[in-house]
């Protein structure tokens, strides 16, 4: 269950005692974890952790972690202003993110090995662990939130909070190719004045882009086609007052899943061609608190699960339907406070959760059957770390 208006004796003993339970079986879940793996792949990844720099945070931070023991080991960090979201180009090992830092707001593309322990670095343990910037290019007072890179390899895309627009960038730095301006607003008179645009995402087969706009409760839908950038092809209206904000496809993508910040609410929708229709509601939040973050499946897609903020934070879980792709509650795991993003590991063993004002980055060990987590109690610190993404 989620705690949330509970006496904060009661929460604290509840969840100390839920802890304290988990913690005694954190090991041996793990062990059996690891043990019962049957999927090949390395030892470590190499994690890419963005983070907020109105503090003492540097920028970019590049970690290992241990797929056989969920050690997280710094590795170095690279000079960035407020790199909120980012993300790796499919193939490659080029790292995209955005600065969402108002009149200086910008997209930069890094490649790995950065040299330069002066200008580009701030912690020296790895002499290529570093990242190197190729290129930056201004877009001011957009503050993009959310960046996506084209499957294909022809442009990078951004979701730009303030300015409500979507920009298309050339991958190789060569300036903003196209923009898309959304105008709206919803219900709530604080987060929706305007359109918000929070996310962009890519279907599986890349045909089609959906963004998603939390200040006008709308997703728009673009399509490849023919042309060299997607054109606007259609507006999915949502429920007053919702706030979509991140969203997540299936394997095969016939279904998509959206968490809306506002209502915390997760929407489910058929997917076919780019066309959206809404089968199922079902909430996420149960302390309506009204901060309901990031949305991920599972690679084998039985599970999903959801970050609540700003009142009973932790990850919520759900099992996923596989007749259907609806979802039904399965469980809760408690976390630090303000949990902005996670990550779950290629060979779903693990789930990494930066939670932004708890000032680190937790590990917890998933079980493959159940899709329930287990708190190691390890942690790496940083302040205020925002996205986690593998390199």
């Amino acid at each position: 269950m989620q705690f949330c208006s509970a006496p904060l004796f009661k929460r604290g003993f509840f969840i100390f005692v839920e802890n304290t339970i988990m913690k005694h079986f954190a090991f041996l879940i793990a062990a059996m974890t690891v043990i019962g793996s049957c999927s090949p792949g390395p030892d470590e990844l190499t994690l890419m952790v963005g983070t907020y720099t109105t503090g003492n945070s540097y920028g970019i931070y590049s970690c290992k972690f241990s797929l056989q023991t969920g050690d997280l080991l710094l590795l170095d960090s690279t000079a960035a202003d407020n790199p909120s979201f980012l993300t790796v180009a499919a193939g490659k090992s080029t790292v995209y993110a955005v600065h969402e830092s108002g009149p200086a707001s910008a997209v930069s593309a890094y490649v790995p090995g950065g040299e330069n322990g002066d200008q580009q670095t701030h912690i020296r343990k790895d002499d290529n662990s570093g990242l190197q910037q190729l290129w930056r290019i201004e877009n001011p007072v957009s503050d993009p939130c959310h960046v996506a890179a084209d499957p294909a390899g022809a442009y990078v895309v951004t979701a730009d909070y303030s300015s409500g627009t979507v920009t298309f960038y050339g991958m190789e730095g060569n300036g903003i190719e196209q923009r898309y301006a959304f105008t709206g607003s919803g219900p709530d008179e604080r987060r929706q004045r305007s359109s918000h645009v929070h996310c962009v995402v890519f279907s599986p087969d890349g045909e089609h882009l959906f963004a998603t706009d939390l200040g006008a409760d709308r997703i728009y839908v673009f399509d490849k086609d023919s042309a060299d950038i997607p054109l606007l092809k259609d507006t999915v209206d949502l429920a007053p007052g919702s706030g979509p904000r991140h969203m997540v496809f299936n394997n095969n993508g016939n279904r998509a899943y959206l968490i809306n910040e506002l209502s915390g609410m997760v929407s489910v929708f058929e997917h076919e061609k780019g066309k959206l229709n809404l089968i199922q509601s079902i909430e996420a939040d149960t302390c309506q608190a009204r901060g309901s973050a990031h949305i991920a499946l599972s690679g084998d897609g039985r599970f999903l699960y959801v970050s609540t903020r700003l009142q009973g934070d932790g990850l919520v879980i759900f099992g996923v339907d596989p007749s259907n792709g609806t979802l039904a509650r399965a469980g809760y795991q408690p976390t630090g406070s303000h949990p902005r993003h996670f990550l779950i590991t290629p060979d779903d063993h693990w789930v990494l959760v930066a939670c932004k004002n708890e000032n680190q980055v937790e590990v917890y060990s998933r079980h493959v059957s159940s899709g329930l987590l287990y708190d190691t109690g390890k942690r790496m610190r940083l302040e205020q770390p925002v996205c986690i993404g593998v390199l």
